[in-house]
Protein backbone atom coordinates (compact mmCIF):
# COMPACT_ATOMS: atom_id res chain seq x y z
CA UNK A 1 0.00 0.00 0.00
CA UNK A 2 1.21 3.22 -0.73
CA UNK A 3 0.03 5.51 2.76
CA UNK A 4 -1.73 8.27 3.09
CA UNK A 5 -4.39 9.35 4.99
CA UNK A 6 -7.22 7.53 6.13
CA UNK A 7 -9.53 8.90 4.20
CA UNK A 8 -7.63 7.86 1.10
CA UNK A 9 -7.14 4.17 2.69
CA UNK A 10 -11.44 4.77 2.95
CA UNK A 11 -11.24 4.82 -0.58
CA UNK A 12 -9.14 2.17 -1.13
CA UNK A 13 -10.92 0.22 0.81
CA UNK A 14 -14.17 0.46 -0.83
CA UNK A 15 -12.95 0.52 -4.70
CA UNK A 16 -11.88 -3.05 -3.91
CA UNK A 17 -14.38 -4.56 -1.56
CA UNK A 18 -16.54 -3.13 -4.13
CA UNK A 19 -14.75 -4.75 -6.99
CA UNK A 20 -14.69 -8.03 -4.92
CA UNK A 21 -18.09 -8.20 -4.41
CA UNK A 22 -19.48 -7.03 -8.35
CA UNK A 23 -17.32 -10.10 -9.65
CA UNK A 24 -18.12 -12.68 -7.31
CA UNK A 25 -22.05 -11.72 -8.00
CA UNK A 26 -21.42 -11.65 -11.41
CA UNK A 27 -20.21 -15.62 -10.95
CA UNK A 28 -22.45 -16.78 -8.32
CA UNK A 29 -26.06 -17.45 -8.12
CA UNK A 30 -28.17 -15.59 -5.27
CA UNK A 31 -30.04 -16.88 -2.22
CA UNK A 32 -31.66 -14.05 -2.14
CA UNK A 33 -33.65 -12.20 -4.05
CA UNK A 34 -31.98 -8.74 -5.23
CA UNK A 35 -33.19 -6.01 -2.40
CA UNK A 36 -32.26 -8.63 0.19
CA UNK A 37 -28.86 -9.13 -1.68
CA UNK A 38 -28.39 -5.44 -1.48
CA UNK A 39 -29.03 -4.44 1.77
CA UNK A 40 -26.95 -7.44 2.77
CA UNK A 41 -23.92 -6.66 1.04
CA UNK A 42 -23.87 -3.12 1.95
CA UNK A 43 -24.51 -3.31 5.90
CA UNK A 44 -21.92 -5.86 5.62
CA UNK A 45 -19.61 -3.59 3.29
CA UNK A 46 -19.94 -0.86 5.39
CA UNK A 47 -19.20 -2.58 8.96
CA UNK A 48 -16.36 -4.14 7.39
CA UNK A 49 -14.69 -0.65 5.69
CA UNK A 50 -14.94 1.41 9.40
CA UNK A 51 -13.62 -1.59 11.30
CA UNK A 52 -10.70 -1.48 8.39
CA UNK A 53 -10.31 2.16 8.70
CA UNK A 54 -9.89 1.74 12.61
CA UNK A 55 -7.19 -0.59 11.97
CA UNK A 56 -5.48 1.34 9.45
CA UNK A 57 -5.44 4.29 12.24
CA UNK A 58 -4.32 2.20 15.25
CA UNK A 59 -1.75 0.02 13.55
CA UNK A 60 -1.22 1.08 10.23
CA UNK A 61 2.22 -1.29 9.62
CA UNK A 62 0.10 -4.70 10.41
CA UNK A 63 -2.87 -3.03 8.29
CA UNK A 64 -1.04 -2.70 5.26
CA UNK A 65 0.20 -6.17 5.12
CA UNK A 66 -2.46 -8.05 6.59
CA UNK A 67 -6.20 -5.95 5.71
CA UNK A 68 -6.40 -7.27 1.98
CA UNK A 69 -6.62 -10.89 3.19
CA UNK A 70 -8.53 -10.23 6.40
CA UNK A 71 -10.99 -8.39 4.76
CA UNK A 72 -11.54 -11.14 2.02
CA UNK A 73 -11.74 -13.97 4.15
CA UNK A 74 -14.78 -12.18 6.31
CA UNK A 75 -15.63 -11.47 2.67
CA UNK A 76 -15.72 -14.90 1.63
CA UNK A 77 -17.64 -16.34 5.07
CA UNK A 78 -20.23 -13.60 4.10
CA UNK A 79 -20.89 -14.14 0.22
CA UNK A 80 -20.83 -18.00 0.89
CA UNK A 81 -24.13 -17.29 3.25
CA UNK A 82 -25.43 -15.17 0.41
CA UNK A 83 -24.67 -17.68 -2.60
CA UNK A 84 -26.79 -20.90 -3.08
CA UNK A 85 -24.35 -22.63 -4.74
CA UNK A 86 -22.59 -25.67 -3.55
CA UNK A 87 -19.66 -25.30 -0.69
CA UNK A 88 -17.11 -26.63 -2.89
CA UNK A 89 -18.27 -24.17 -5.73
CA UNK A 90 -18.42 -21.39 -4.03
CA UNK A 91 -15.19 -21.71 -2.46
CA UNK A 92 -14.03 -22.23 -5.86
CA UNK A 93 -15.31 -18.89 -7.29
CA UNK A 94 -14.12 -17.09 -4.15
CA UNK A 95 -10.95 -18.15 -5.15
CA UNK A 96 -11.25 -17.12 -8.37
CA UNK A 97 -12.37 -13.81 -7.04
CA UNK A 98 -9.28 -13.78 -5.02
CA UNK A 99 -7.42 -13.98 -8.41
CA UNK A 100 -9.02 -11.00 -10.16
CA UNK A 101 -8.71 -9.28 -6.55
CA UNK A 102 -4.86 -10.17 -6.95
CA UNK A 103 -4.74 -8.72 -10.18
CA UNK A 104 -6.00 -5.42 -10.06
CA UNK A 105 -4.45 -4.77 -6.60
CA UNK A 106 -1.02 -5.27 -8.20
CA UNK A 107 -2.10 -3.81 -11.24
CA UNK A 108 -2.99 -0.54 -9.20
CA UNK A 109 0.15 -0.84 -7.20
CA UNK A 110 2.55 -1.62 -10.00
CA UNK A 111 0.68 1.57 -12.57
CA UNK A 112 1.43 4.11 -9.73
CA UNK A 113 4.66 3.07 -8.70
CA UNK A 114 6.15 2.55 -12.17
CA UNK A 115 4.53 5.21 -14.62
CA UNK A 116 2.96 8.34 -11.36
CA UNK A 117 5.69 8.21 -9.07
CA UNK A 118 3.66 6.18 -6.47
CA UNK A 119 0.82 8.55 -6.93
CA UNK A 120 -1.91 7.53 -4.79
CA UNK A 121 -4.80 8.34 -7.16
CA UNK A 122 -3.03 6.93 -9.63
CA UNK A 123 -3.84 3.38 -8.26
CA UNK A 124 -7.34 4.10 -7.01
CA UNK A 125 -8.10 5.13 -10.78
CA UNK A 126 -6.18 1.96 -12.28
CA UNK A 127 -8.30 -0.19 -9.90
CA UNK A 128 -11.53 1.19 -10.74
CA UNK A 129 -10.60 1.02 -14.76
CA UNK A 130 -9.36 -2.64 -14.29
CA UNK A 131 -12.46 -3.98 -12.10
CA UNK A 132 -14.66 -1.90 -15.27
CA UNK A 133 -12.98 -3.80 -17.40
CA UNK A 134 -13.20 -7.31 -15.69
CA UNK A 135 -17.01 -6.39 -14.77
CA UNK A 136 -17.76 -5.66 -18.81
CA UNK A 137 -15.99 -8.59 -20.03
CA UNK A 138 -17.24 -10.88 -17.63
CA UNK A 139 -21.48 -9.45 -18.25
CA UNK A 140 -21.13 -9.55 -21.94
CA UNK A 141 -18.40 -12.34 -22.81
CA UNK A 142 -18.51 -15.44 -19.86
CA UNK A 143 -21.07 -14.48 -17.27
CA UNK A 144 -23.39 -17.33 -18.54
CA UNK A 145 -20.73 -19.63 -19.33
CA UNK A 146 -19.05 -19.46 -16.27
CA UNK A 147 -22.90 -20.15 -14.84
CA UNK A 148 -23.24 -23.17 -16.97
CA UNK A 149 -19.80 -24.39 -16.22
CA UNK A 150 -20.19 -24.22 -12.67
CA UNK A 151 -23.51 -26.67 -13.17
CA UNK A 152 -20.57 -28.74 -15.02
CA UNK A 153 -18.11 -28.58 -11.93
CA UNK A 154 -20.82 -29.28 -9.22
CA UNK A 155 -21.88 -32.55 -11.56
CA UNK A 156 -18.87 -33.48 -13.10
CA UNK A 157 -15.93 -32.95 -11.05
CA UNK A 158 -15.11 -34.59 -7.75
CA UNK A 159 -14.00 -32.86 -4.54
CA UNK A 160 -10.78 -34.06 -5.02
CA UNK A 161 -10.21 -32.42 -8.12
CA UNK A 162 -11.49 -28.81 -6.73
CA UNK A 163 -9.63 -29.17 -3.77
CA UNK A 164 -6.81 -28.98 -6.60
CA UNK A 165 -7.72 -26.23 -8.33
CA UNK A 166 -8.57 -24.16 -5.49
CA UNK A 167 -4.90 -24.64 -3.60
CA UNK A 168 -2.85 -23.80 -6.79
CA UNK A 169 -4.65 -20.35 -7.07
CA UNK A 170 -4.39 -19.83 -3.48
CA UNK A 171 -0.42 -21.02 -3.84
CA UNK A 172 0.09 -18.28 -6.56
CA UNK A 173 -1.74 -15.59 -5.65
CA UNK A 174 0.21 -16.06 -1.98
CA UNK A 175 3.27 -15.75 -4.03
CA UNK A 176 2.06 -12.70 -5.24
CA UNK A 177 0.31 -10.91 -2.60
CA UNK A 178 3.87 -12.01 -0.26
CA UNK A 179 3.67 -8.89 2.77
CA UNK A 180 6.82 -9.92 4.29
CA UNK A 181 8.62 -8.71 -0.08
CA UNK A 182 9.12 -5.41 -0.48
CA UNK A 183 11.34 -4.97 -3.11
CA UNK A 184 10.51 -3.93 -6.59
CA UNK A 185 12.68 -5.43 -8.36
CA UNK A 186 12.77 -5.83 -12.16
CA UNK A 187 13.12 -9.52 -11.47
CA UNK A 188 10.14 -9.61 -8.78
CA UNK A 189 7.98 -7.61 -11.76
CA UNK A 190 8.86 -10.41 -14.06
CA UNK A 191 7.84 -13.26 -11.21
CA UNK A 192 4.84 -11.85 -10.58
CA UNK A 193 3.92 -11.67 -14.65
CA UNK A 194 4.84 -15.05 -14.96
CA UNK A 195 2.66 -16.20 -12.02
CA UNK A 196 -0.43 -14.42 -12.79
CA UNK A 197 -0.20 -15.85 -15.90
CA UNK A 198 0.68 -19.34 -15.19
CA UNK A 199 -2.07 -19.32 -12.65
CA UNK A 200 -4.65 -18.07 -14.97
CA UNK A 201 -3.68 -19.95 -18.04
CA UNK A 202 -4.31 -22.91 -15.40
CA UNK A 203 -7.91 -22.18 -14.54
CA UNK A 204 -8.76 -21.11 -17.95
CA UNK A 205 -7.71 -24.88 -19.37
CA UNK A 206 -9.93 -26.42 -16.32
CA UNK A 207 -12.62 -23.74 -17.52
CA UNK A 208 -12.23 -25.39 -21.35
CA UNK A 209 -11.92 -28.63 -19.82
CA UNK A 210 -14.80 -28.94 -18.12
CA UNK A 211 -17.03 -26.78 -20.55
CA UNK A 212 -16.44 -29.21 -23.35
CA UNK A 213 -17.00 -32.29 -20.83
CA UNK A 214 -19.99 -30.28 -19.78
CA UNK A 215 -21.41 -30.02 -23.53
CA UNK A 216 -20.34 -33.42 -24.11
CA UNK A 217 -22.95 -34.11 -22.04
CA UNK A 218 -25.30 -32.36 -23.24
CA UNK A 219 -24.44 -33.91 -26.94
CA UNK A 220 -25.55 -37.34 -25.06
CA UNK A 221 -28.68 -36.04 -23.72
CA UNK A 222 -29.73 -34.65 -26.80
CA UNK A 223 -28.64 -37.85 -28.52
CA UNK A 224 -30.90 -40.26 -25.64
CA UNK A 225 -34.06 -37.52 -26.35
CA UNK A 226 -33.73 -38.76 -30.23
CA UNK A 227 -33.35 -42.08 -28.88
CA UNK A 228 -36.14 -41.97 -27.07
CA UNK A 229 -38.21 -39.99 -29.80
CA UNK A 230 -36.93 -43.20 -32.06
CA UNK A 231 -38.71 -45.94 -29.74
CA UNK A 232 -41.85 -43.58 -28.84
CA UNK A 233 -42.50 -43.33 -33.06
CA UNK A 234 -41.93 -47.09 -33.06
CA UNK A 235 -44.80 -47.55 -30.78
CA UNK A 236 -47.27 -45.40 -32.04
CA UNK A 237 -46.50 -47.20 -35.75
CA UNK A 238 -47.32 -50.77 -33.68
CA UNK A 239 -50.67 -48.89 -32.49
CA UNK A 240 -51.10 -47.87 -36.74
CA UNK A 241 -50.11 -51.19 -37.46
CA UNK A 242 -52.70 -53.05 -35.27
CA UNK A 243 -55.43 -50.66 -36.26
CA UNK A 244 -54.51 -51.65 -39.84
CA UNK A 245 -54.73 -54.87 -39.26
CA UNK A 246 -57.64 -54.49 -37.08
CA UNK A 247 -60.10 -52.54 -39.99
CA UNK A 248 -58.70 -55.36 -42.69
CA UNK A 249 -59.74 -57.97 -40.44
CA UNK A 250 -62.67 -56.60 -39.31
CA UNK A 251 -63.63 -56.08 -43.06
CA UNK A 252 -63.20 -59.91 -44.04
CA UNK A 253 -64.68 -60.91 -40.97
CA UNK A 254 -67.97 -58.47 -41.91
CA UNK A 255 -68.38 -60.07 -45.39
CA UNK A 256 -68.54 -63.26 -43.82
CA UNK A 257 -71.48 -61.98 -40.99
CA UNK A 258 -73.24 -60.29 -44.32
CA UNK A 259 -73.69 -63.30 -46.05
CA UNK A 260 -74.72 -65.34 -43.07
CA UNK A 261 -77.47 -62.56 -42.15
CA UNK A 262 -78.30 -62.85 -45.91
CA UNK A 263 -78.92 -66.43 -45.92
CA UNK A 264 -80.87 -66.04 -42.30
CA UNK A 265 -83.30 -63.39 -43.99
CA UNK A 266 -83.98 -65.28 -47.44
CA UNK A 267 -84.84 -68.35 -45.51
CA UNK A 268 -86.96 -65.91 -43.06
CA UNK A 269 -85.37 -67.54 -39.85
CA UNK A 270 -85.90 -64.73 -37.60
CA UNK A 271 -85.03 -66.30 -34.51
CA UNK A 272 -82.12 -67.81 -35.35
CA UNK A 273 -81.06 -64.48 -36.94
CA UNK A 274 -81.70 -62.36 -33.44
CA UNK A 275 -79.71 -65.09 -31.55
CA UNK A 276 -76.87 -65.08 -34.30
CA UNK A 277 -76.63 -61.10 -33.70
CA UNK A 278 -76.39 -61.84 -30.25
CA UNK A 279 -73.96 -64.18 -30.08
CA UNK A 280 -72.28 -61.68 -32.40
CA UNK A 281 -72.69 -58.73 -30.18
CA UNK A 282 -71.13 -60.60 -27.40
CA UNK A 283 -68.11 -61.56 -29.43
CA UNK A 284 -68.04 -57.81 -30.57
CA UNK A 285 -67.48 -56.55 -27.10
CA UNK A 286 -65.18 -59.75 -25.63
CA UNK A 287 -62.54 -58.37 -28.92
CA UNK A 288 -62.90 -54.57 -28.14
CA UNK A 289 -59.48 -53.36 -26.60
CA UNK A 290 -59.35 -52.84 -22.67
CA UNK A 291 -59.94 -48.65 -21.94
CA UNK A 292 -56.76 -48.06 -19.87
CA UNK A 293 -58.04 -44.31 -19.12
CA UNK A 294 -59.96 -41.21 -21.01
CA UNK A 295 -56.51 -39.88 -21.85
CA UNK A 296 -56.59 -41.10 -25.61
CA UNK A 297 -52.65 -40.19 -25.74
CA UNK A 298 -51.96 -42.20 -22.30
CA UNK A 299 -54.43 -44.47 -22.69
CA UNK A 300 -52.73 -45.71 -26.55
CA UNK A 301 -49.13 -45.67 -25.16
CA UNK A 302 -49.96 -47.64 -21.66
CA UNK A 303 -51.97 -50.05 -24.02
CA UNK A 304 -48.59 -50.58 -26.59
CA UNK A 305 -45.93 -51.24 -23.53
CA UNK A 306 -48.64 -53.60 -21.55
CA UNK A 307 -48.67 -55.59 -24.81
CA UNK A 308 -44.84 -55.51 -25.19
CA UNK A 309 -44.41 -56.18 -21.66
CA UNK A 310 -46.87 -59.48 -21.82
CA UNK A 311 -45.23 -60.14 -24.52
CA UNK A 312 -42.03 -60.94 -22.42
CA UNK A 313 -44.22 -62.63 -19.97
CA UNK A 314 -44.08 -59.61 -17.20
CA UNK A 315 -47.25 -59.42 -14.91
CA UNK A 316 -48.45 -55.89 -15.66
CA UNK A 317 -50.71 -54.00 -13.11
CA UNK A 318 -52.28 -51.00 -13.83
CA UNK A 319 -53.62 -48.19 -11.49
CA UNK A 320 -54.52 -45.11 -13.74
CA UNK A 321 -57.00 -42.53 -13.00
CA UNK A 322 -56.78 -39.54 -15.19
CA UNK A 323 -58.99 -37.45 -16.69
CA UNK A 324 -59.74 -37.17 -21.18
CA UNK A 325 -57.98 -33.39 -20.57
CA UNK A 326 -54.79 -32.33 -18.97
CA UNK A 327 -53.57 -28.40 -18.66
CA UNK A 328 -50.03 -30.96 -18.85
CA UNK A 329 -49.52 -31.28 -22.92
CA UNK A 330 -49.99 -34.95 -23.41
CA UNK A 331 -46.22 -34.86 -25.41
CA UNK A 332 -44.99 -34.50 -21.83
CA UNK A 333 -47.02 -36.85 -20.13
CA UNK A 334 -46.26 -39.94 -22.93
CA UNK A 335 -42.21 -38.54 -22.59
CA UNK A 336 -42.46 -39.40 -19.03
CA UNK A 337 -44.72 -42.46 -18.68
CA UNK A 338 -42.85 -44.37 -22.05
CA UNK A 339 -39.86 -43.77 -20.85
CA UNK A 340 -40.53 -44.99 -17.28
CA UNK A 341 -42.47 -48.16 -18.87
CA UNK A 342 -39.99 -48.55 -21.16
CA UNK A 343 -37.24 -48.87 -18.31
CA UNK A 344 -39.44 -50.93 -16.22
CA UNK A 345 -39.75 -53.56 -19.26
CA UNK A 346 -35.65 -53.48 -19.77
CA UNK A 347 -35.09 -53.85 -15.89
CA UNK A 348 -37.70 -56.91 -16.01
CA UNK A 349 -36.12 -58.36 -19.28
CA UNK A 350 -32.36 -57.85 -17.70
CA UNK A 351 -33.40 -60.02 -14.89
CA UNK A 352 -34.95 -62.53 -16.95
CA UNK A 353 -31.15 -63.33 -18.57
CA UNK A 354 -29.82 -63.99 -15.42
CA UNK A 355 -32.86 -66.38 -14.09
CA UNK A 356 -35.38 -67.46 -16.61
CA UNK A 357 -37.88 -68.70 -13.70
CA UNK A 358 -38.06 -65.59 -11.85
CA UNK A 359 -41.25 -63.93 -12.26
CA UNK A 360 -41.18 -60.20 -13.03
CA UNK A 361 -43.65 -57.78 -12.73
CA UNK A 362 -44.22 -54.27 -13.50
CA UNK A 363 -46.76 -52.11 -11.35
CA UNK A 364 -47.80 -48.39 -12.75
CA UNK A 365 -49.77 -45.77 -10.37
CA UNK A 366 -50.88 -42.40 -12.20
CA UNK A 367 -53.17 -40.82 -9.88
CA UNK A 368 -54.23 -36.51 -9.92
CA UNK A 369 -54.80 -35.50 -6.35
CA UNK A 370 -55.52 -32.09 -6.91
CA UNK A 371 -53.72 -29.51 -8.29
CA UNK A 372 -50.71 -32.62 -7.91
CA UNK A 373 -50.28 -35.01 -10.42
CA UNK A 374 -48.39 -38.30 -9.16
CA UNK A 375 -46.88 -41.04 -10.94
CA UNK A 376 -45.50 -44.35 -9.43
CA UNK A 377 -43.51 -47.34 -10.87
CA UNK A 378 -42.46 -50.74 -9.60
CA UNK A 379 -40.87 -53.22 -11.52
CA UNK A 380 -38.30 -55.76 -11.16
CA UNK A 381 -34.83 -55.06 -11.10
CA UNK A 382 -31.53 -56.80 -10.35
CA UNK A 383 -30.33 -56.78 -7.64
CA UNK A 384 -27.14 -54.65 -8.12
CA UNK A 385 -28.42 -51.66 -9.91
CA UNK A 386 -26.49 -48.48 -8.81
CA UNK A 387 -27.90 -45.22 -8.63
CA UNK A 388 -25.40 -42.24 -9.17
CA UNK A 389 -26.52 -38.78 -7.81
CA UNK A 390 -29.77 -39.68 -7.37
CA UNK A 391 -30.47 -41.56 -10.52
CA UNK A 392 -29.81 -45.16 -11.69
CA UNK A 393 -27.01 -45.48 -13.74
CA UNK A 394 -27.56 -45.74 -17.48
CA UNK A 395 -26.75 -49.12 -17.88
CA UNK A 396 -29.27 -50.28 -15.63
CA UNK A 397 -31.78 -48.28 -17.89
CA UNK A 398 -31.12 -49.33 -21.25
CA UNK A 399 -29.02 -45.97 -21.82
CA UNK A 400 -31.92 -43.82 -22.22
CA UNK A 401 -35.23 -42.33 -20.40
CA UNK A 402 -34.34 -41.14 -16.98
CA UNK A 403 -32.62 -37.12 -18.06
CA UNK A 404 -36.13 -36.92 -19.99
CA UNK A 405 -37.62 -37.60 -17.07
CA UNK A 406 -36.07 -35.55 -15.14
CA UNK A 407 -35.75 -32.16 -17.95
CA UNK A 408 -39.47 -33.30 -18.42
CA UNK A 409 -40.21 -32.82 -14.96
CA UNK A 410 -38.37 -30.28 -14.05
CA UNK A 411 -40.73 -27.71 -16.64
CA UNK A 412 -43.39 -28.42 -13.75
CA UNK A 413 -41.21 -28.29 -10.51
CA UNK A 414 -41.44 -32.04 -10.45
CA UNK A 415 -40.25 -33.89 -7.24
CA UNK A 416 -38.94 -37.71 -8.02
CA UNK A 417 -36.69 -39.91 -6.20
CA UNK A 418 -34.87 -43.30 -7.58
CA UNK A 419 -34.51 -46.23 -5.73
CA UNK A 420 -33.45 -50.00 -5.45
CA UNK A 421 -35.24 -51.82 -3.15
CA UNK A 422 -33.79 -55.24 -2.76
CA UNK A 423 -33.94 -56.22 -6.02
CA UNK A 424 -36.93 -53.91 -6.62
CA UNK A 425 -36.92 -50.71 -8.24
CA UNK A 426 -38.98 -47.71 -7.21
CA UNK A 427 -39.82 -44.49 -9.32
CA UNK A 428 -41.80 -42.02 -7.66
CA UNK A 429 -42.36 -38.31 -9.38
CA UNK A 430 -44.89 -35.56 -8.08
CA UNK A 431 -45.82 -32.53 -10.48
CA UNK A 432 -47.59 -29.87 -10.39
CA UNK A 433 -50.72 -29.17 -12.72
CA UNK A 434 -50.71 -25.58 -14.65
CA UNK A 435 -53.48 -23.81 -13.66
CA UNK A 436 -55.44 -22.69 -17.35
CA UNK A 437 -54.51 -19.93 -19.29
CA UNK A 438 -57.08 -17.26 -19.08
Amino acid sequence: MLGGPVYIALIRFSVSLAGVIILFCLMSEPRYERKKMLIGYGCFSTTEIVLACIWYMVDWESCVKLVAFVMFICFSVFAMCMSSDHIYLSVYKLALTLYLMAVFLIGGLEVSILIFHRNVWADIITRIIMISLMTLFIEKKIKYAIRGFSYYVENELDHISVTIMIISILFGIGFILNPNIKDQTPYRLFQMVINFYLTGALQFLVFRLYLHIGQEKEYQKENQLMKMNQRLLERNMELLEESVESGRRIRHDARHHNAVIAEYARRGQTVELLQYLKEYNRKTDSRSPEKICANTAVNNILSAYTRKAKREQIQVTLDVELARKLTIPNIDLVTILANAYENAIFSCIEVKKQSEDRECFIHLMLKRKNNKLVICCRNTCRAETELKNGQPKPEFTGGIGVLSIVKTAANYDGKYDFRNDNGVFIFRLIMNIPQKEN
